[in-house]
């Protein structure tokens, strides 16, 4: 289960991650309660911030792939983890001060965005390098065991902190400070003992032949199309638990910190059993997928809260299972120069979903009740699997070299 732990230099990574991504959490619950005092309460002004936060990647992921292929991938992380960490100091600062408004939530929430177009793909590119292709997918779900311990142990201590300090500023600065962990593993990283690719040199077409190395090839179109389709809702859950905790169920922070807790635990829980597989299949990714929206229904079905919080677990094996079989099946089948484009290309489509379900979701939560909302958004992921395969055999059989050409 931890074979890819041997690596010392993977080692440092996940070690300075967790730290990190604790911080995440942090900041991430912080975000939400903020954006909900600022606004009483809004859906709306939610599922907005939600949107702006991941609608770079939809407009510009593509190009972050493209960019992870030309360049050394070690010292783009190390500038785009120190950026992230300027951000949430700059927001924790004015939230301290009393300053905070609505907008420069939005304006964070969209320079993280912008960050991440180049630093998702870019990080998921560079686990190979540390690891190599033997034990990939054995630390792609350790790297998801170790986001999902940190989403348990986040959230939790971001409603106690947030009661405990009187507002959500200190955890922004507590953030900032986390960074260094990561960072700090970056630099101090054995270079003799990574695996780097070759940059790509720059020349055009680069994203074209991308695009088309994914429609020829059934294997990687296939996860790819699934995911777009689920991440409409995936990417947006946790504000599904931010709004059911809060509106339906009455919780205040620090029961809100439990449910996003409970749900990490089931993600938690998944990932390690992923972590044991040495390939995912298709039909585990297929059954991840048809779990998640029918365990979102029986969320918006919860009479009481104990009955919530206990479904939020299997919810959180069946998203970890998504996320984890797609990643390991696309980076597996994808040949090295061609990896950061193509990890730019399903970063797109994984986080892509949010500026259009985020809004969705609050939308319906605001129109039809939270409870429906959620039931429908688990209806639509059912649907949206039908319609993946469907899509993924009509361009697998009509994309070849004529509709490429035109490309």
């Amino acid at each position: 289960m931890f074979r890819s732990l041997r690596v010392r230099n993977y080692r440092m990574f996940v070690a300075g991650g967790a730290v990190s991504n604790i911080g995440t959490w942090l900041q991430r619950t912080a975000q939400d309660w903020l954006v909900l005092d600022l606004t009483h309460g809004s859906a709306a002004a939610l599922g907005l911030t939600t949107a702006l936060q991941f609608l770079p990647m939809l407009l510009f992921g593509l190009f972050g792939g493209v960019l992870a292929d030309r360049y050394p991938k070690r010292p783009i992380l190390i500038v785009a983890q120190s950026l992230m960490a300027l951000l949430a100091l700059s927001i924790g600062t004015l939230t301290m001060l009393g300053a905070a408004q609505v907008w420069h939530v939005y304006v964070m929430a969209f320079a993280l965005g912008l960050i991440a177009c180049v630093e998702v793909p870019t990080r998921q590119s560079f686990v190979v390098e540390m690891v190599g292709r033997d034990v990939l997918s054995n630390a792609i779900a350790l790297n998801a065991s170790v986001f999902n311990l940190a989403r348990v142990v986040g959230p939790a201590v971001a409603g106690v902190l947030i009661y405990l300090l009187g507002g959500t500023g200190p955890l922004f600065l507590i953030n900032g400070l986390t960074f260094v962990g990561v960072i700090s593993s970056l630099v101090f990283m054995r270079k003799a003992e990574l695996n780097p690719v070759e940059p790509v040199a720059r020349a055009k077409g680069q994203l074209r032949e991308g695009l088309r190395y994914v429609l020829q090839r059934q294997e990687l179109l296939m996860p790819i199309m699934l995911v777009a389709f689920t991440s409409l809702f995936v990417q947006s859950f946790s504000m599904s638990i931010a709004l059911m905790a809060r509106q339906v169920f009455g919780a205040g922070a620090s029961s809100f910190g439990l449910a996003s807790s409970m749900f990490a635990v089931g993600a938690l829980g998944g990932a390690l059993l992923a972590a044991r597989r040495a390939r995912p299949s298709p039909k585990l990714l297929m059954a991840g997928a048809l779990g998640f929206g029918l365990f979102q229904i029986a969320c918006g079905l919860a009479p009481f809260y104990p009955v919530y919080l206990v479904l939020l677990i299997p919810t959180g094996i069946a998203m970890i299972t998504i996320n984890t079989a797609a990643n390991a099946s696309v980076q597996l089948a994808t040949s090295p120069a061609m990896r950061g484009r193509v990890m730019g290309i399903y970063i797109l489509v994984f986080t892509g979903g949010a500026p259009l379900g985020a809004p969705l979701i609050g939308w319906l939560s605001d129109l039809v009740g939270v409870r429906t909302g959620v039931m429908i958004s688990g209806g639509l992921t059912v649907v949206g699997i039908g319609l993946a395969v469907l899509l993924t055999r009509l361009i697998g059989s009509r994309v070849r070299q004529p509709v490429l050409a035109v490309a």
